[in-house]
């Protein structure tokens, strides 16, 4: 079906490329990154732990672990439009189904599942919008595209809560499967390749070639790659997951107006990772503003653990400071890890960076959550993703190589 667009389209596609692939992204974290605002609702229907809650999380972040490296090779192998709008479509079929399911195993197993789906979209946009913008603007363009996390965390916020106040949280589950199906559709209508030769890796077995590929691994910038991108992202599913049943538990406050607070976050997130990529554009080192994240990062989380947040003029201002260097660093990040890899190995390299990530978004949040059942405080937690960032930052102090001259 070409709907009158051709094959090998103009340079200023890319732009047509850089919004289905944002909009793609958005509709598959759609409900991913929005489950922690009904979360609530979930515990109290179904009597669930916090723990409980932090692994149906997890759940849908359980087969990326793997699931990264393979979608990584394949889109190494086939077109970006396939893999994306399969697996896309996977994630909104899964969830709609999800809405049937009675028993909290059988909603951890549906989670398991869209999980497969969801490893094509963060590797596949961004090698996307890597092929069709060149270094001046890929930082720029990939903020933009890697916004589509935050927007859709930011969007669930808002309308997951009013979904399950509505008509109940298990219709915010269909709702979030028609979002992917919608996202899924139109990636594969409008989604082309851009002009010229495309570099496919050489022809192996897929096991064996994920294998010899694993050994990049001990690259030097993988090492700052893997410190700043476990660190940042222990801090981004912390706040994602428990910020609703913090404010609610600390402060007594409506879910709905802590759900607004977490939407707060999200958009910031959004503005975070355009603003924070653009300025990557412009720095010596593309690694520099991932640094900055990291600082900030500590500064808001000892605000939040130790200073009084009576004010709500003050505590939306953490949450936007949390939201725009806690969820904006991705931006500059996978920037980075794109400029790092071999031409031919691109979607290996982010789908391999963003696997090991995927290690502390699986065992983050249940982490989490059973220090709140073992403590009864938010207080452990909060400190963890504290010490953590300190260790990452500790890790990375030194300048980090420069993508633009040193590859991995």
């Amino acid at each position: 079906m070409s709907i009158g667009i051709p094959l090998a389209p103009h340079a200023s596609y890319r732009w047509v490329i850089l919004l289905i692939a944002t909009l793609a992204q958005t509709a598959a974290c759609f409900f991913v990154q929005g489950i922690g605002a009904i979360a609530v609702y979930v515990q109290a229907d179904m009597g669930l732990s916090a723990l409980q809650i932090g692994a149906l999380v997890s759940a849908a972040q359980l087969v990326p672990l793997i699931g990264l490296l393979i979608a990584g090779e394949l889109l190494d192998r086939f077109s970006e439009r396939l893999v994306v709008g399969l697996g896309t479509l996977l994630v909104g079929i899964a969830l709609s189904v999800a809405m049937l399911a009675e028993s909290y195993w059988a909603m951890l197993l549906i989670l398991i599942i869209v999980g497969a789906g969801y490893s094509t979209a963060q590797p596949g946009g961004s090698k996307s919008v890597a092929a069709w913008f060149d270094k001046s603007q890929r930082g720029f363009a990939m903020g933009i595209r890697q916004a589509g996390l935050p927007l859709g965390g930011a969007l669930a916020a808002l309308v997951l809560p009013l979904v399950a106040v509505t008509w109940g949280w298990r219709a915010s589950f269909l709702v979030g499967g028609m979002v992917a199906i919608f996202g899924a559709m139109v990636f594969m209508l409008f989604y082309r390749a851009p002009a010229g030769p495309v570099k496919r890796p050489s022809a192996g077995r897929l096991g064996d070639v994920l294998l010899s590929r694993l050994a990049m691994i001990r690259e030097p910038a993988m090492k700052q790659i893997m410190a700043s991108g476990i660190s940042l992202i222990s801090v981004q599913y912390g706040i994602l997951v428990f910020t609703v049943l913090y404010l609610h538990s600390r402060l007594q406050m409506d879910v709905l107006q802590a759900a607004t607070l977490l939407f707060v976050a999200q958009a910031a997130g959004v503005a975070g990772r355009i603003a924070l990529a653009a300025w990557s554009d412009r720095c010596r080192s593309r690694y520099f503003p991932v640094m900055v994240c990291m600082v900030a990062s500590i500064v808001g989380l000892f605000v939040l653990i130790w200073l009084p947040l009576q004010s709500q003029l003050w505590l939306g201002a953490l949450m936007a400071w949390l939201g725009f260097f806690g969820f904006g660093w991705y931006g500059p990040w996978v920037a980075y890890v794109a400029e790092s890899a071999p031409v031919d190995k691109t979607g290996f390299v982010l789908g391999l960076a963003m696997a090991i990530n995927q290690v502390a978004i699986v065992s983050v949040p249940p982490l989490l959550g059973w220090m709140l059942d073992m403590s009864g405080s938010f207080l452990p937690g909060w400190s963890l993703l504290l010490a953590m960032t300190l260790v990452g930052f500790w890790v990375t102090r030194k300048n980090a190589p420069d993508a633009r001259s040193r590859g991995i």
